[in-house]
């Protein structure tokens, strides 16, 4: 009986729509992430007025705790992802998100606070390891770019609405606002957690790990694939060809140096860029360009708006320009926007002219590394240690961001700060780092669009 082109089609227009609505809600684990980074922003000079810390224990406990989590997160997320499924792991971190904003906005001493932050940090952490994993695993070859970088949507649209609801939340409380600019991620959290219980379970897990095909094959036309015997049979193959060689091997084995060398780097480069630097801290960097307080926070919104704009942009060109060409773009721009940003402090151009190139800062994040890696650390390693592959590159990521945003109080903090009169130095040291970070790309970084799972294992892998 032959097949209509009219059906298959309509089949395939259902399997795409099948598999967005399932990534959208993986993807919302993002979102939490995003906004519980950057919530803590509009707490930072409340806070520090509070309990008038040392730098270092408000760049440690205040700031930096929930990215520690965050590697512990990262670094251990892979176990139970591999071990349990990714819709059990899914689950748990919309809980630890839940408990961390609770507890956060009730804490009534410093430590009580980093502890919850530091909860929030494993969710973030883990959730940087699972979401990705599930959303590649999921995807066809030809969405795999954008559905993996809804991931990376939701952290900037995460990231927009906390900027937009801690400037909402100012005056709201007098000196206790900061407790409902964190408590209220409760409610994205809850929401988060009960859409998760509608998912399936990933095929290629069920495959890999539980070698049950027949759920396997269940969840497969549950997500709308036309041959399921002919998509498992593929994915089998390029297992048993890789288990002999990798049992007892492990993520470390010799074969998968490139690939390791490849997830070390894009993750590396991502926070020497100094992202969550400018993050962290806009409100106080722009007040150190001359802005009001209110002012400051407000303007926050447009840096959270604008990251919001051009990852649209990076989700539209992902699978059709490709990844490579997207962090060459935005390495250029990134060299162009952080070197004016250093010469701005430096000279003591207006705040305004500072505004302007932050922004172009971030749009050349969200077009090129926001975009890609969570895509790329997700879709280069083969089956058998996807999990344990997207754990090493998001600890990397996280240890390099939890080490900057626990030093940036010893540069920045306007009494005892290295660079406590002008920070034009830290601006200088991004822009050499994003060079460097160039000049990677051109010579070492593959392109990975539009190519299976199992064939890019073929292409990275070395027997």
């Amino acid at each position: 009986m032959q097949t209509s082109p009219q059906s298959t089609v309509h089949a395939s227009t259902q399997r795409s729509r099948n598999i967005l609505g399932l990534s959208l809600i993986a993807a919302l684990a993002g979102f939490i992430f995003g906004f519980d980074t950057v919530v803590i922003s509009g707490a930072n000079l409340p806070i520090k007025e509070l309990w008038h810390t040392s730098p270092w224990f408000h760049g440690f406990f205040i700031m930096s705790m929930a990215l520690w989590g965050t590697v512990i997160g990262a670094l251990f997320g892979g176990i139970p992802t591999q071990r349990y499924g990714r819709k059990k792991v899914l689950l748990w971190i919309g809980i630890l998100f839940t408990l961390s904003a609770l507890g956060t906005a009730l804490a009534q001493d410093p430590y009580t606070f980093s502890f919850f932050r530091f909860i929030g940090g494993v969710g973030i952490g883990v959730s940087s390891v699972v979401a990705p994993t599930y959303i590649s695993e999921i995807s066809t070859p030809k969405t795999r770019g954008r559905l993996g970088a809804m991931y990376q949507f939701n952290i900037v649209f995460g990231i927009l609405i906390a900027f937009l609801s801690n400037y909402c939340l100012q005056g709201v409380d007098g000196a206790n606002d900061w407790r409902w600019m964190l408590g209220v991620m409760v409610i994205p959290s809850v929401i988060y957690t009960i859409m998760v219980f509608s998912i399936p379970e990933s095929p290629r897990w069920l495959l890999s790990v539980q070698n049950d095909r027949e759920k396997a094959k269940t969840v497969m036309l549950q997500l709308g694939v036309e041959d399921p015997e002919k998509e498992i049979n593929l994915i089998e193959k390029a297992g048993q060809k890789e288990e002999p060689q990798a049992k007892g091997a492990g993520l470390f084995a010799s074969r998968y140096k490139k690939i390791l060398w490849l997830a070390f780097f894009i993750a590396f480069f991502n926070q020497w860029s100094g992202i969550n630097f400018i993050l962290y801290y806009a409100p106080e960097i722009l007040e150190r360009a001359g802005l009001a307080a209110k002012d400051s926070l407000g303007n926050s919104i447009l840096i959270g708006l604008t990251n919001l704009i051009f990852t649209f942009v990076g989700l539209y060109f992902i699978d059709r320009a490709g990844r490579k060409t997207l962090l060459i773009a935005g390495s250029v721009g990134y060299i162009i926007s952080l070197a004016i940003v250093a010469w701005a402090f430096y000279a003591g151009a207006g705040a305004v002219f500072l505004l302007v190139f932050l922004m172009l800062f971030i749009a050349s994040h969200a077009i090129g590394q926001g975009a890609v890696i969570w895509v790329f650390i997700s879709e280069i390693f083969p089956n058998q240690v996807r999990a344990a592959g997207q754990a090493f590159g998001s600890s990397i990521h996280w240890v390099f961001a939890a080490i900057i945003t626990l030093i940036t109080p010893v540069f920045l903090d306007a009494e005892n700060g290295i660079f406590k009169d002008n920070p034009w130095p830290i601006f200088a040291f991004f822009t050499f780092m994003m060079v460097l970070q160039l000049i990677w790309v051109l010579t070492k970084m593959p392109e990975t669009k539009g190519i299976s799972l199992e064939e890019l294992e073929q292409q990275l892998v070395k027997d």
